[in-house]
């Protein structure tokens, strides 16, 4: 397996990601980066989030508003979309000790579980202040 090379570009993505909580798109973060490294292209950080995310540094998220979200937070966490104004955010919480939904998904499924990715949907707290 080849060395990968290390990248600034690169580095200012991560770095970027990992200051923020609202899983940004692909064009946010280039918005961003671009104000350090006036010349990287799109192009360069569509290619540098697929390799982090390959190398499982960061989590692409695919939605169902069909664009892909960023996460630098990598470790089992859930979702939720805001489907009024299409806010990603983290959800944590932990499971019920007496209700783990992987073993309760493998007692009714043939097949073998070996995780879960949940999206909940509904109102953000800031969408939710704008309808008082």
């Amino acid at each position: 397996m080849a060395v990968l090379k290390y990248s600034r570009q690169r580095e200012a993505i991560k770095n970027f990601l990992m200051t923020r909580k609202d899983h940004p798109t692909a064009e946010t973060v280039y918005m961003n980066v671009r104000e350090v490294y006036p010349n990287i292209s799109l192009g360069t950080v569509y290619r540098n989030l697929t390799l982090l995310s390959d190398m499982g540094e960061i989590k692409k998220l695919h939605l169902e508003d069909g664009i892909d979200h960023f996460d630098a937070d990598t470790h089992p966490h859930n979702h939720f979309l805001c489907t009024k104004c299409g806010t990603v955010l983290d959800i944590d919480y932990e499971e019920n000790e007496d209700f783990q939904i992987d073993d309760h998904a493998n007692s009714v499924f043939d097949g073998k579980i070996t995780g879960h990715i949940t999206y909940f949907q509904g109102i953000c707290p800031a969408c939710c202040k704008t309808l008082v």
